[in-house]
């Protein structure tokens, strides 16, 4: 079963890197993304809003359709909401398996659709004033063809 969190305060990797392995075995591999607000362009900070409920089941979902696909011993997702400046973590994605291919490749699966069909929504805000918001990107989109 997979952890899912949505939060705005920040996470602690070695913690949950922990959390996910602690008294087991039967783990070889584990397999991390750590998603970083970039400021480039003049980006003061990023807003990301949520509807709760809808977004912790739909982060559910995708963890089990990970978990059915590949071989894991354990899967955390946790994604910040609120106001995020340039260099605040914004997801941790771990996945743990028996071995590393199935680790690696389940992380990248959930990255991928992270970024394409999670129900966030992004709005820059820029150090000149204004702010829009983020569409979404073909080249993500492409990314979660593969799978």
């Amino acid at each position: 079963m997979a952890r899912i969190a949505v939060q705005e305060a920040e996470f602690d990797v070695t913690a949950e890197t922990a959390r996910l392995t602690e008294g087991r075995t039967d783990i070889g591999a584990v397999a991390s993304f750590i998603g970083v607000c970039r400021g480039d362009d003049g980006l003061a900070a990023m807003v990301l809003e949520h509807y709760p409920g809808m977004t912790e089941r739909a982060l559910g979902k995708i963890a089990a359709e990970a978990e059915g696909r590949w071989p894991l011993t354990g899967c955390t997702v946790i994604h910040r909401v609120g106001r995020l400046v340039p260099g605040a973590p914004i997801v941790l994605v771990l996945t743990a398996s028996a071995h590393r291919q199935a680790a690696l490749e389940s992380c990248a699966f959930l990255m991928d659709w992270l970024k394409t069909k999670a129900p966030f929504w992004k709005r820059e805000e820029f150090t000149q004033g204004h702010a829009r918001w983020v569409a979404a990107r073909g080249e993500d989109d492409a990314a979660a063809q593969r799978w």
